[in-house]
């Protein structure tokens, strides 16, 4: 008899583990799984039977965590260990003694693993956090036209919660073979450049950055613009993000026929926009008036959308435009670049 008791107090000691975590709802329901975390405001349950299920958390009564849990509590104290609560009160057992608290108190609760990933994006790695996608397209005719025409793009982004760095690449390369051809190149840019945003506070931060431009169909050999300043987050979160910006840059730019150096503005804004699951939408305007000189100056628009067909392969689309009201005499003042084609993505 002793042994058969023995025995069924194992089983239910094995069952009791194997149920994991418990969460009891205000409504009595109780619920069973992994407790991964929790930002205050809703509380994220990994379950075998419905996946992950977001429970509000003004409706939980109490939890019941086998596994460490950490825990950062509004007073600002940081604990971890089992936790358990009932009618609102909370105990964490640490390793040097168990923590009270009423349960509202919670700002946010992370599992073991879910504390492990958000402890790496706040120190990753410089290989970390990366970001990128590979736009490449081709043409080629031949027989009644004789034509070619090459399009690269190329973009990267490290994000962690204080800092963002980006780099852009594009090239676009047409030619018309045809004999006596004139132009026989009709496309010829280069252009790329990188931003790194600091955050200073919540919705301040600032920035550096370069830009680098050449055309030769306008006689441009390079065109260079480093600069900073400061910028503002007016919007800021998970599906959306608007910037503005204001600073100084340095701009040198070398025509075939003359140079020019000079100070000028940065005024500008960035938005990048969800639209659903699947698709990114990006929009930039900048403004650089001359400091030196009031009445010229320069404007680019860029546009784009990224719509993802599988994990690595989306579609993509990117207009741009580039403005100076002063190019050299018999050039013209815009320049504008159409792209499309498939991307591939990399990175985490």
């Amino acid at each position: 008899m002793v042994r058969i008791l023995i025995s069924l107090l194992a089983v239910l000691c094995f069952a009791s583990t194997c149920l994991g975590d418990e969460v009891t709802l205000k409504n009595g329901d109780r619920l069973t799984g992994t407790i991964a975390q929790s930002d205050g405001k809703t509380l994220t349950l990994h379950t075998d039977y419905a996946g992950d299920l977001s429970i509000k958390w003004d409706a939980v009564q109490g939890i019941d965590s086998k596994e460490t849990v950490h825990l950062q509590l509004k007073d600002g104290r940081n604990v971890a260990g089992p936790a358990s609560a009932a009618d609102g009160k909370l105990q964490v057992s640490t390793t040097s003694g168990n923590v009270e608290a009423p349960i509202s108190d919670v700002k946010t609760l992370r599992s073991d693993k879910e504390e492990s990933a958000y402890q790496k994006t706040l120190h990753p790695g410089i290989f970390r956090e990366w970001k990128s996608g590979l736009n490449l397209g081709f043409a080629l005719t031949r027989g009644n036209s004789e034509t070619k025409n090459l399009s690269i793009g190329f973009v990267a982004t490290r994000q962690t919660l204080h800092d963002k760095l980006g780099a852009y690449s594009n090239i676009v390369y047409a030619t018309n073979d045809a004999v006596g051809a004139v132009p026989s190149t009709t496309a010829n840019t280069a252009g790329g450049g990188f931003r790194y945003d600091h955050d200073i506070r919540k919705r301040l931060f600032a920035f550096l950055a370069a830009d680098f431009f050449s055309d030769a169909l306008q006689g441009l050999n390079i065109r260079a613009a480093e600069g900073g300043g400061l910028g503002f987050h007016a919007i800021k979160n998970d599906s959306t993000t608007l910037d503005f910006l204001g600073g100084l840059n340095y701009t040198h730019e070398s025509y075939t026929t003359l140079t020019r150096n000079f100070a000028a503005l940065t005024i500008g804004e960035d938005l990048i926009h969800k639209i659903g699951k699947s698709t990114v939408l990006t929009q930039d305007l900048n403004f650089f008036p001359d400091l030196n000189n009031t009445d010229e100056y320069r404007a680019t628009f860029d546009f784009g959308t990224v719509t993802k067909l599988t994990h690595r392969l989306g579609w993509q689309n990117s207009f741009s435009d580039i403005y100076v009201t002063n190019p050299p005499a018999g050039k013209r003042q815009n320049d504008l670049v159409l792209t499309t084609g498939l991307n591939i993505s990399f990175g985490e």
